[in-house]
């Protein structure tokens, strides 16, 4: 009997204690679900929506009726907000420029705080603004008729792959007869640019599977792990007992060959510059590095930090680039109007005696509408990364504590009604007005804002549209197996949202 009711008195002490802990929290904090042991809130999401976390988060908002969402995310009080107004505020509020000190970050930069997505102050400010400056000077961030040639002669090769033929046994696993396979097709002249911008170097043809290899684990990395590591940030003992179920052999796998790819890189580099002359961004980051620490004794610069800076600008090049044309491929296999527009404009702008440049694109509006409409209908990053509050800030009368994660649920501002009318419509004419482009219609946030916008958005939108307009130049896209395209594929969310990859018939165009 004694034992019964010790057992009954420490169930209700745990019960008590854990529903006192439940709603703890700060004062004037925004309001959101309880916080339950272990995982805190991050049950009730996955609850409310699995494999769609962006969503969860606006219905936990509509259930707690309010448009900023506070929990706890096991030990760590988080914000979400979903409103399109205040989103913005938030982007462009500095107090909420930190980055959160997860193992994701940890895991892919030799488990230091390095590179530019992870990172933050003044080690932040000063790689950022350092490499930003000198990769301009290599044409990233600008018109570069160089760059611009460089992707002209990569995409010819992988027009001329496709209807001549494979010539090296890599290229069967992309092309076979009419069939392309995506997105990796798509991946050469992509990474091919960004290798340029980096190092003036390209990998010629015959070493094309280097770039499909890197395309493959990026893409590992990416669909590893949701929400920016989930359920491993917030337990990482996760890693050594259920490594692949956690996704951590997989994050693991998928960033060791981008990090052998730039090591290899940065290696040949530094064992072939020269003094006084400056090749490339990367001799130009070695230079300044040997400088620093030789008149200073310490820098903020070094081998670890060039090749993880090598990293997050190929991430996105590897990766998200070629998920928006696929995603707008599959588009055109459920709309096939919008196939017959973007040739007819082609046709009309270009002709077929030369590719596209990016000279048409002011006067191809419907072609860049195109890519302008599939990333706000399909959010590649719908929470975007996690921001730190860097200090107490009082935001829209809530009070917001230093250290807090707070992130913006794109996914509110892209599908939000007052907006875009019919934001689930896929209606590139939404940008035009008289036939033209006009981009004060273009609310869409797929690069962020503020001082945490996406280093490569004039990279991704002069590629995207260089690719986009080249390859549709060249051919008509329909179905693997000639039946229409009734749904849309499943999409796969991890860190980017991403479609599985797939086989589409290409008809040359003549």
């Amino acid at each position: 009997m004694i034992g019964i009711i010790i057992f009954v008195a420490g169930c209700t002490f745990l019960a008590v204690k854990c529903y006192k802990n439940a709603y703890k929290t700060f004062d004037n904090f925004p309001p959101g679900p309880p916080n339950l042991p272990i995982y805190g809130a991050y049950w009730i999401v996955l609850a409310s929506q699995l494999n769609n976390l962006a969503g969860a988060c606006q219905r936990l908002g509509h259930w707690y009726n309010t448009k900023i969402l506070g929990m706890f995310l096991g030990p760590v009080p988080s914000v979400i907000v979903n409103d399109s107004a205040m989103i913005r505020d938030m982007l462009y509020c500095e107090d909420f420029d930190g980055r959160v000190d997860i193992i994701l970050g940890r895991l892919r930069s030799y488990w230091k705080k390095l590179g530019i997505f992870f990172t933050d102050g003044y080690f932040w400010h000063v790689q950022r603004r350092f490499s930003l400056r000198y990769l301009r000077d290599f044409g990233f961030g600008r018109r570069d008729h160089t760059l611009e040639a460089v992707m002209e002669s990569e995409l010819k090769e992988v027009i001329d792959m496709t209807i001549n033929g494979p010539k090296f046994p890599a290229e069967k696993d992309l092309v076979e007869g009419d069939l392309i396979y995506l997105p990796h097709y798509f991946a050469v002249p992509f990474i091919n640019g960004m290798l340029h911008v980096l190092s003036r170097m390209t990998l010629p043809r015959n070493q094309y599977h280097h770039l499909w290899e890197l395309a493959r684990h990026t893409l590992i990395f990416q669909r590893s792990s949701n929400d920016f590591g989930g359920a491993l940030s917030l337990t990482p003992w996760l890693k050594d007992v259920l490594p692949n179920f956690s996704g951590y052999n997989g994050l693991r796998k998928g960033n060791q060959y981008l990090l052998d790819f730039f090591t290899k890189l940065v290696k040949e580099v530094m064992d072939t510059q020269e003094d006084n002359h400056d090749r490339h961004f990367l001799d130009m980051y070695v230079k300044k590095m040997k400088e620093e620490i030789e008149y200073q004794g310490k820098s903020t610069f070094s081998v670890d930090q060039l090749v993880l800076t090598c990293t997050d600008y190929m991430f996105p090049t590897a990766t998200a680039v070629e998920s928006v044309l696929t995603m707008l491929v599959e588009r055109m296999l459920l709309q096939p109007e919008i196939q017959d527009k973007v040739h007819e404009e082609i046709d009309r702008v270009v002709g077929r005696g030369r590719l596209p440049n990016l000279d048409d694109r002011r006067h191809m509006p419907y072609t860049e509408a195109c890519i302008r409409e599939m990333m706000r209908h399909e959010t590649l990053v719908p929470l975007g990364v996690p921001h730190r509050v860097t200090a107490n800030t009082n935001f829209h009368g809530y009070d917001i504590p230093e250290d807090c994660l707070i992130s913006a649920n794109y996914v509110c501002l892209h599908m939000d009604e007052a907006i875009w009318g019919d934001p689930k419509a896929f209606r590139p004419e939404r940008y035009l007005t008289n036939g033209l482009l006009d981009l004060s219609k273009d609310k869409s946030l797929p690069f962020g804002a503020g001082r945490r916008l996406c280093a490569g958005e004039t990279y991704a939108r002069q590629s995207m549209f260089q690719v986009f307009a080249g390859f549709m130049q060249a051919f008509h896209v329909s179905t693997h197996d000639g039946k229409p395209l009734k749904q849309p594929a499943r999409r796969i969310q991890g860190i980017i949202t991403t479609l599985p990859e797939f086989w589409v018939r290409v008809t040359p165009r003549g």
